[in-house]
Order: C-alpha cells, then structure tokens, then sequence
C-alpha cells in the first residue's frame, strides 16, 4: 500500500475528512428532497410554483445529492482499501448495511423524483413529512456507530 494511504497518515485523513464532508452534504439534500416533495403535493398541478419546485428537485439531485452520495462511496472504498481491517469490525458490518440502507432510500427518492417531473404525485402527503425523517434516523446510527465502534 501506498504509504501515503496508511491508515493514520495525512493522506488517509484527508480522505476521510473528504468522506465526512460528502456525507454533510448527501444528508442535506437527503433531508431536504422529500421536504420539496411535501411542498410539491402542496402546489397546484401545471402552477408556477411546481415548475420552480420541479426545478430545485431536479437541481438538488443532479448538483448536490447525486455527487456527494458517489464521493461518499468512492472515498469509503478508498479507505476500505487502504484499511481493509475494517471489515473485521463488527460495527462496520452493521455501519455497512445502514449506508446500503440509505443508498436505497436515495435511489427511491431519484425514482420518486422522476415521477414528480412527469406530473404523478406518488405517495401521499403525509408520507413524504415521515420519509423526511427516515434519513435523519439512519445517519444518527451511522455517526454513532463510526464514532463509537460498539462491537
């Protein structure tokens, strides 16, 4: 391995510190997304405000979320790679199955993006203000479990 890439190295910090920052910013739009899906259930169909709505949903994937959610895998093989021990942590294993977790919700959230843009509303209203929290819940355990190593 590189030695520039040993875990505990400058370079292995600066690509975790990366990592982390990735993270902030998948969980914002993570956070956020499903808030424009409530306000877009709100607006009127073919109005003014969905077509600005429309916009910043697909803005917020393309710029933001969609970018930071492959720099945050791209940066977590990196480091696995450079510090393949992990995967003899159990806490990992468990940090591992919420990340998958979370990619999914992003990817039903891109899906449930697309929907919007062809004029469906899926879901109810009151389902997207529960899905707003579902993200927030799993980065808790993920922070947690990163920080903490448990088991």
């Amino acid at each position: 391995m590189i030695d520039f890439l040993l875990p505990g190295s400058i370079g292995y910090l600066v690509i975790k510190g990366l990592h982390i920052i990735a993270v902030i910013f998948w969980m914002a739009g993570m956070l956020y997304l499903p808030r424009l899906f409530v306000y877009h259930h709100q607006s009127v169909a073919g109005g003014e405000l969905e077509g600005a709505l429309l916009i910043q949903e697909r803005n917020l994937l393309k710029i933001i979320v969609n970018p930071a959610m492959i720099a945050v895998w791209l940066l977590a093989v990196t480091m696995i790679m450079a510090n393949p021990t992990l995967f003899s942590q159990g806490w990992f294993h468990f940090k591992l199955l919420l990340v998958l977790l979370m990619s999914g919700i992003h990817g039903f959230y891109a899906a449930s993006a697309k929907k919007f843009a062809k004029g469906e509303r899926p879901r109810t209203e009151k389902f997207w203000r529960i899905m707003n929290e579902g993200p927030a819940i799993l980065v808790i355990f993920i922070v947690l479990l990163a920080v903490v190593k448990p088991f």
